[in-house]
């Protein structure tokens, strides 16, 4: 995925901007380690910042490992030290880091098993992972671009294989908040003009992986002028935050 996000991932840092309150719910279910490796670790988003965190003891030591150089070339000078390496060939040895995260990139990897294995190889304690359930119900989004279904099926992960990677997980519901500032797929739910927008679009990877979306467009398009689409999903411009299928797996 490395030389992909060298092609999207321009301007992904302006864009895809950590959530507080997600950033919260991560805090939370990795605790304070002292050490943390970040795979998949893109631009930095929910990455705690190396004098952060931690502990009593100290301050928490961070790690990054990113595939692609757009993404790197991103990252903050205050941001943690990164590694270009792949999620599926970790270069740390046994047990290096105290907690491991990784915040939506499983669905990337070439190899999820192969990578999964490496996180909890490297770690000697609690591994968090933040992705979305397979079997979530179906977002108004699948309406005007049904492809989406299809090019998630494959890359899902199954909890039942994470629980065979990483051993006995829980999972912990993340709704989306209706002014979300990440711009991952479902952060526009009660904003649904936002994926009209070609930039907006262009931060979100299921949309560069899909082979059509004109007749998507247009249709959303014209159902936002004509007010199809408030009498059909109106009721969500109400609602503080929606549960769309994203969840945190926490092992370890």
């Amino acid at each position: 995925m490395g030389a992909i996000y060298d092609e999207i991932g321009v301007g992904y840092a302006e864009l895809r901007r950590p959530d507080p309150r997600i950033g919260r719910q991560i805090q939370r279910a990795l605790g304070e380690p002292r050490s943390l490796l970040n795979v998949g670790a893109g631009t930095g988003s929910y990455e705690p910042r190396p004098a952060e965190g931690g502990s009593a003891a100290g301050p928490m030591e961070v790690v990054a490992v990113e595939p692609s150089r757009e993404m790197i070339r991103q990252r903050s000078p205050q941001a943690a030290p990164v590694v270009q390496a792949s999620a599926t060939a970790l270069p740390f040895d046994d047990a290096s880091f105290e907690a491991s995260l990784a915040i939506l990139t499983v669905h990337h990897w070439p190899d999820q098993t192969q990578g999964l294995t490496e996180m909890r190889r490297t770690t000697r304690g609690r591994v968090v992972i933040l992705t979305w359930d397979p079997d979530r119900k179906s977002f108004w989004l699948d309406d005007y671009f049904p492809e989406i279904r299809e090019l998630d099926a494959p890359v899902s992960t199954r909890f039942a294989d994470l629980r065979d990677a990483l051993g006995p997980i829980e999972t912990v519901d993340v709704p989306v908040p209706h002014d979300c500032t990440d711009g991952f797929l479902g952060c526009y739910w009660r904003r649904p003009e936002a994926y009209l927008n070609e930039r907006v679009r262009g931060a979100i990877s299921t949309f560069s992986k899909m082979s059509h979306t004109g007749s998507g467009l247009a249709r959303l398009r014209d159902d936002l002028a004509s007010g199809e689409w408030d009498r059909r999903y109106g009721h969500l411009r109400s609602q503080e935050e929606l549960d769309i299928g994203y969840r945190l797996v926490i092992a370890g």
